[in-house]
């Protein structure tokens, strides 16, 4: 007789959602799982990444990459996001992610998915200009969260999402916003970073959205969550100066 198989998923709650979230947001790459256009067999490749202010993961890729052909060839691939840390590299959380990819057109979400990968990937500058790389756009159809052992999720797409109201000011400003507290009020930022749990200085934006701040110290990536989700991007500036006077 066969053995009833056990199910190890939890479910899904807020702490979950939140730590999903957390690990995409602040991963400043991904292992991306293609299918190698020769052989149809898997491959696996490492890419930079940023998100959208929604919580869509992106990257930036050269033409010449085997991964790039890959995907024009059938854009079915999976990212998996998560740093491991010390020790056992399994008791480290991460997400895998199962969905399509798309070159961005251009307009105003290209531009602005532009600005963070840069702020995020500071050496991106460096070929950012080159005619083979271009920006692409990671649509997720099914989640999988390891939170360590014995914590297992299975989040739908949406649990990794955040609504944003109004999403061509938001990109309109957003830019402007981190370019300026990045210049000008960079003890700001710092304090930012001291409530998401830093004790060092040095820190830059790199993003904002409607549920928190994503900050950025050379090798070092942080989240900070805001206590309750802004409603639209005219609330942007007075979070940012009221969070300043915490």
């Amino acid at each position: 007789m066969n053995a009833k198989k056990v199910d190890v998923l939890q479910p899904v709650d807020a702490v979950a959602r939140r730590l999903a979230k957390s690990l995409t947001r602040t991963a400043r790459f991904a292992a991306l799982g293609t299918i190698d256009a020769g052989l149809g067999a898997p491959s696996v490749s490492r890419v930079a990444i940023a998100t959208f202010p929604t919580g869509e993961i992106g990257f930036f890729i050269s033409a010449l990459a085997a991964h790039f052909t890959n995907l024009t060839t059938d854009p079915r691939c999976s990212l998996l996001v998560g740093n491991p840390g010390k020790g056992d590299p399994l008791a480290h959380p991460r997400v895998t992610l199962i969905g399509t990819a798309a070159p961005l057109p251009d307009g105003s979400e290209k531009e602005n998915f532009r600005f963070r990968f840069r702020s995020k990937n500071a050496k991106s500058k460096l070929y950012q200009d080159l005619p083979d790389f271009s920006y692409w756009k990671f649509t997720p159809l099914k989640a999988s969260l390891n939170g360590g052992f014995g914590r297992a999720f299975a989040p739908s797409p949406t649990d990794l999402m955040t609504a944003v109201p109004d999403i061509e000011q938001w990109r309109n400003i957003e830019s402007s916003v981190i370019e300026h507290m990045n210049s000008d009020h960079a003890s700001a930022v710092d304090m930012y970073a001291k409530l998401a749990g830093a004790h060092d200085s040095g820190w830059r934006m790199t993003g904002i959205d409607p549920e928190g701040l994503d900050l950025i110290n050379n090798d070092a990536s942080l989240r900070l969550w805001f206590e309750a989700p802004l409603t639209s991007s005219a609330e942007i500036r007075r979070r940012l100066v009221a969070l300043a006077k915490t």
